[in-house]
């Protein structure tokens, strides 16, 4: 399985290690052990492990699928929005998962590793049309401080890169109107899974600036 890494990115965020965490809403406990196949951005076969532990209102990714990875997940409706690294840990990688609005207005909630609660974040767009565009954003850390910064979208690759007015960045795909963002530099990749039937996780992901995704899919034992 090949994946990548990150930095951090979003509000104050190099703050975000000092913040203590806040209230968080209800969403489903996909927590537990999986088994997956998937597919590298080059087309080649891959089968692993991979472990989801519930912490607070997020979740730690652990894959062990040739190499070890671990990330940070978010619940958003029945998508699950990934970032990791490789490695046994994702220090630095997070995670914005947003609902597209229809005025385009983007609802998003996000998360960072080592960090058990979510921040929320609102982008309404001021100029541009569909994603692409800039954006003026307010947003709570997850200790309930709150910030603002700008946001420009712009289309990169096989997915879009974020740019906030704090010098964070990160990558990420849209899928109807769900925009998975992984965040904190490009040792971060992300993955956007659909929360299927029967304790399946069905995913496609990337690296930061893909060209090219992979898939993945994780069946519940």
């Amino acid at each position: 399985m090949k994946k990548q890494t990150w930095r951090l990115a979003l509000c104050g965020l190099p703050l975000l290690l000092a913040c203590a965490t806040a209230g968080s809403q209800v969403r489903p406990d996909i927590s537990g052990n999986y088994d997956i196949a998937g597919t590298n951005e080059d087309g080649a076969a891959y089968q692993g492990k991979l472990q989801v532990l519930k912490h607070g209102s997020v979740y730690q990714f652990r894959w062990l699928a040739g190499n070890q990875y671990d990330g940070v997940g978010i619940i958003n409706g029945n998508t699950v929005a990934v970032a990791y690294t490789d490695g046994a840990n994702g220090t630095g990688c997070g995670v914005v998962s947003y609902r597209t609005l229809a005025n385009g207005t983007l609802d998003g909630v996000w998360g960072l590793w080592g960090v058990d609660r979510s921040g929320t974040e609102t982008a309404v767009r001021a100029s541009g049309s569909s994603l692409n565009g800039s954006y003026n954003v307010t947003g709570t850390n997850p200790g309930g401080a709150a910030y603002r910064v700008t946001l420009a979208i712009a289309p990169q690759g096989a997915g879009y890169e974020f740019s906030w007015s704090n010098n964070s960045s990160g990558f990420g795909i849209k899928q109807g109107n769900t925009i998975s963002v992984g965040f904190g530099g490009a040792q971060c990749a992300w993955v956007a899974y659909e929360i299927k039937a029967g304790g399946v996780l069905d995913g496609i992901w990337g690296s930061y600036g893909s060209t090219r995704t992979g898939t993945e899919r994780a069946v519940k034992r």
